[in-house]
């Protein structure tokens, strides 16, 4: 269990970055991590009053029973991939029509629609990343937001990351307006170490450079991160288009079977 309604109950080392990233992010929500699933979800309901069920990446967890599938693409990316080991696909396009609901990244309601309708999927809703304003972290304590831009020790940043699509990372910080001067990537979950940590701040402090990274690396570094070299974590938001269709679909879904209950993720 890495967090319940009252708080968050485990570390990074024991629960993995992305757990703790969203336990923090919804407070009130209870965040399991199990292996199977299946236990994680009856911890949560028996233990810790669950009564709605949250499963990140679950699409192909055909095993627990799904009311609402929610898929998340990008305009051509299914009708166009390929199945492992060949492509990035885990199962055949068709399988996609499972869905309820696709959420194609990077597109507007129209293209959203279209995008759906090649995978026989009925509802959709565009999504657009976008950065949020950067938070200082600091250790042991809840980030403090920085709601002015000129909080920041100018424009020019050098970005940290330990993800998936790291160049996703530094596009979204172009376009926020902000020049990345300098960075260095890593795998995706890397574990920083106290070597990596004083290299980087080292040749953040000879550049005069502050230091940005994503929410999911910053609960990594948080521990190991020296004082003096500004570090802050900016976390993404998304704009919906439209703004409530999935909002309206979720929420319509949970009053119908149990109004007013508590929710999980696991």
């Amino acid at each position: 269990m890495v967090s319940d309604v009252d708080g968050v109950r485990a570390g990074v080392e024991t629960s993995g970055d992305e757990p703790l990233m969203l336990a923090r992010a919804v407070p009130g929500a209870c965040v399991c991590v199990c292996e199977h699933r299946y236990l994680a979800g009856v911890l949560a309901e028996r233990v810790l009053g669950a009564t709605v069920h949250l499963l990140d990446d679950g699409f192909q967890h055909v095993q627990l029973w799904r009311d609402l599938d929610v898929l998340v693409t990008r305009v051509g990316e299914i009708p166009d991939g390929r199945v492992l080991p060949r492509g990035r696909l885990r199962e055949p396009r068709d399988a996609a029509a499972r869905a309820h609901v696709a959420v194609v990244m990077g597109a507007t309601s129209d293209e959203a629609r279209a995008e759906a309708s090649t995978l026989g999927i009925g509802a959709s809703c565009g999504a657009r990343r976008r950065l949020g304003y950067p938070e200082v972290v600091t250790t042991g304590d809840a980030p403090q937001a920085v709601h002015d831009r000129e909080a920041l020790p100018g424009p020019r940043v050098m970005a940290v990351a330990g993800i998936a699509n790291p160049g996703r990372f530094s596009s979204d910080l172009v376009a926020a307006g902000y020049e990345v001067a300098g960075y260095q990537w890593f795998p995706d979950h890397h574990r920083y170490s106290p070597r990596d940590v004083t290299a980087l701040a080292a040749r953040a402090a000879d550049a005069r450079l502050p230091v940005v990274t994503t929410d999911k690396d910053a609960v990594r570094l948080e521990s190991l991160w020296p004082a003096g070299v500004p570090l802050f974590r900016v976390p993404v938001q998304l704009e919906w288009d439209p703004p409530d269709a999935l909002r309206s679909r979720v929420a319509a879904l949970i009053a119908a079977a149990a109004p007013e209950e508590s929710a999980c993720a696991s």
